[in-house]
């Protein structure tokens, strides 16, 4: 694995829509390390086991059954990008240090059909009219020269937008390669992801006993 230092900038775009939950942020990203040469990265290496993915995910609150993954050549996950999203879902970024574009994948539990794609305005880009239509085996959602795609997977549906001159067909390779991610994957995909829940912080100005009252000690004055 090559290590080297990379600065990914997204800006997720995301609203209320019917069942789907979104917030408005904008995430800097420094990634420590960046997938170039894995052994197993690629989509035909078996599937991580259930379990694995289980306790991979569990501390962040990402369902197993959302977690994927995928790949798209001249472009590597930004680790530090992974983490929960709508609900029970994940979202995790890939970095093109070439062009400087981005792609994004955000799972949620649901299904899609063709009213419902063109009833639910595109996360990154315009809120005029969307047009939906399949196209090799996925989803493509579209508005105003604006493009993104969904794959289906199992009762999941994986969203993959992009940024900064992310292409058309760069996009549709990342939902038709979207997978269940094989060991390897999944520890890169949890690298820079806490393995265990956060400890509640110990304040040392609670008393033992009583109303849990914080402790205010005596100024000069008594």
């Amino acid at each position: 694995m090559e290590q080297r230092s990379v600065l990914v900038g997204t800006d997720v775009l995301m609203r209320r829509t019917g069942r789907f939950t979104r917030a408005r942020t904008l995430a800097v990203v420094a990634v420590a390390s960046v997938c170039v040469a894995l052994a197993g990265c690629a989509s035909g290496s078996e599937a991580a086991s259930q379990e694995a993915i289980a306790e991979a995910a569990s501390a962040s609150g990402i369902a197993p059954e959302l977690v994927y993954t995928t790949e798209v050549d001249g472009y590597d996950l930004a680790p530090q990008s992974v983490g929960p999203g709508a609900a029970d879902g994940m979202t995790a970024t890939w970095f093109n240090s070439s062009t400087g574009a981005t792609l994004t994948i955000r799972s949620d539990f649901g299904e899609l059909t063709e009213a419902s794609c063109a009833a639910t305005p595109l996360w990154v880009g315009p809120s005029g009219s969307v047009t939906c239509a399949r196209e090799d085996g996925v989803w493509h959602r579209s508005a105003e020269g604006s493009h993104e795609y969904v794959a289906v997977r199992e009762g999941a549906l994986i969203w993959v937008t992009g940024m900064d001159d992310a292409s058309q067909s760069d996009l549709l390779t990342a939902a038709k390669n979207v997978h269940v991610p094989s060991a390897a994957e999944l520890e890169l995909l949890f690298s820079e992801v806490p393995r265990t829940a956060g400890e509640p912080v110990e304040r040392g100005d609670l008393p033992v006993n009583g109303d849990s009252a914080p402790i205010d000690p005596s100024g000069s004055g008594g």
